[in-house]
């Protein structure tokens, strides 16, 4: 007879339960990305873990200590996030559910006291360099800047006396007993960064409408028109793609993998077949996921794209093979 250890047994029924209402996202406390977690509804109800880097934050889901995970991936500036974009791409597989939009304005956090004629060293996340760039030179021509792991974590480096200020969120100056200096910082007009909450793989969201594809894919090999190649697959089905950015595979130079969102769902006929169509071409296809779009922007269908029309389609080649004729 074999024997349970039942002490065992509920230590990791506790577990998965712990893990199941554990969502962690990239910190520490005070990021954008914490803000951007706290906009949706589920959020109020989980566990918030920060992580210390983006790996992190996908590890401890792809680990079972999370079951959710919320990192950023593009922002309206730079485009994409790369180590978000590589981490989801070559990684082991995670699939996105929802996408979250934040507007991004920075504040420049110092410990009390500090005037802007004292600032000479200044920190950030990498992605909120390009987002502060020309107001540094006009306000900081000589400060120099040091990236930190997020800009949460710049403006703890900041409370350390490690740097004299940090480009973060106004929201983080209490949690590190910082002041902001100066509010509202951004280069460009309505910068928004896009976020995304990543999940084990299972199935998608049902389509509602208003949805986002996304979607990693790899060349065979390198000759002339093979992206074209690719991009046909969605054209000639009217799919329109949202974004697209290239990324090396680490297999050498001019080994690329091409990291999509396309408009619609994987079930709507066009973006399903779009993305078999990738398939047979391809030699690896990584879907990331199908997800509400945060903006709820309906998909453009073009005439002859419909699920209708791919119905009719798929219902007047069985006729003309059965020899029933045309309707």
């Amino acid at each position: 007879m074999r024997l349970v250890n039942v002490t065992s047994v509920a230590n990791a029924a506790l577990e998965v339960a712990v893990s199941a209402n554990r969502f962690t996202y990239l910190g520490p406390e005070g990021t954008f990305t914490e803000a951007a977690l706290r906009t949706l509804p589920e959020a109020a109800t989980r566990e918030l873990v920060p992580a210390v880097s983006v790996p992190a934050a996908l590890d401890a889901v792809r680990n079972g200590e999370a079951a959710a995970a919320l990192v950023p991936i593009e922002n309206s500036v730079e485009g994409g996030i790369r180590q978000t974009m590589d981490e989801l791409a070559q990684g082991e597989p995670l699939m996105i559910y929802r996408e979250v939009l934040l507007p991004i304005a920075f504040a420049l956090l110092v410990r009390p006291g500090t005037k802007l004629e004292d600032v000479k060293t200044v920190t950030g996340h990498p992605a909120a360099q390009p987002q502060v760039r020309h107001w540094m030179a006009e306000n900081l021509p000589d400060a120099q800047w040091e990236s930190a792991a997020s800009n949460a974590d710049g403006a703890r480096l900041v409370q350390e006396g490690r740097y004299d200020g940090a480009f973060a969120g106004a929201f983080a100056a209490p949690l590190y007993h910082l002041e902001p200096l100066a509010s509202e910082i951004h280069d460009a007009a309505n910068a928004t960064t896009r976020f995304v909450l990543v999940g084990r793989p299972g199935r998608p969201p049902a389509p509602t409408g208003a949805d986002k594809t996304s979607a990693v894919f790899w060349l065979a090999d390198d000759h002339p028109g093979a992206l074209l190649e690719l991009l046909q697959e969605f054209a000639v089905r009217g799919v329109n793609l949202m974004r697209i950015e290239s990324r090396p595979t680490g297999e050498g130079l001019g080994k690329y993998c091409f990291a999509a969102d396309a408009e619609g769902h994987i079930t709507d006929h066009r973006v399903g077949e779009a993305l078999m169509g990738l398939h047979r071409i391809c030699p690896q296809v990584r879907l990331l996921g199908s997800y509400p779009r945060a903006d709820a922007v309906p998909a453009t269908v073009r005439p002859g794209t419909s699920d209708t029309e791919f119905a009719r389609a798929s219902d007047w080649l069985s006729r003309a093979l059965d020899g029933r004729g045309e309707l």
